[in-house]
């Protein structure tokens, strides 16, 4: 899975949100209202390109939907940042999150009840 700039990560999360749009039903949820339609035409091509999104065509216009889900996206950025900043450790990524302060002992036990749960299963 190629990785997304900043851009194309928020369109995709608009596509996720929409299922499935034309350019210009995206281009209202788009943060930086400089961007012009040519310029989301032009990322959502290259999502196209990298294999994140297909379109149904309708004459000369496209309707494009996401073929990876946001939770298989999310499931590779998370592994790949665990990989790159925590040596593959998801503990050191718990203690980053503990020590900074972005994660309470109430969400910590929360973990691991899901954790211990699961074991059961």
């Amino acid at each position: 899975m190629e990785k997304l700039t900043n851009k194309e990560e928020e369109i995709m999360r608009i596509l996720w949100d929409l299922e499935n749009a034309f350019v210009k039903e995206i281009l209202p949820h788009v943060t930086d209202k400089k961007l012009h339609y040519n310029t989301v035409s032009t990322i959502v091509r290259k999502l196209e390109e990298k294999k994140y999104v297909a379109h149904k065509a309708y004459g000369k216009t496209h309707q494009y939907y996401p073929i990876i889900s946001k939770e298989e996206y999310r499931k590779q950025f998370m592994k790949l940042a665990t990989k790159r900043f925590f040596d593959s450790s998801y503990k050191s990524v718990v203690s980053f999150f503990a020590k900074e302060e972005k994660i309470s002992a109430k969400e910590l036990r929360e973990i691991l009840d899901i954790i211990e749960n699961k074991e059961e299963q």
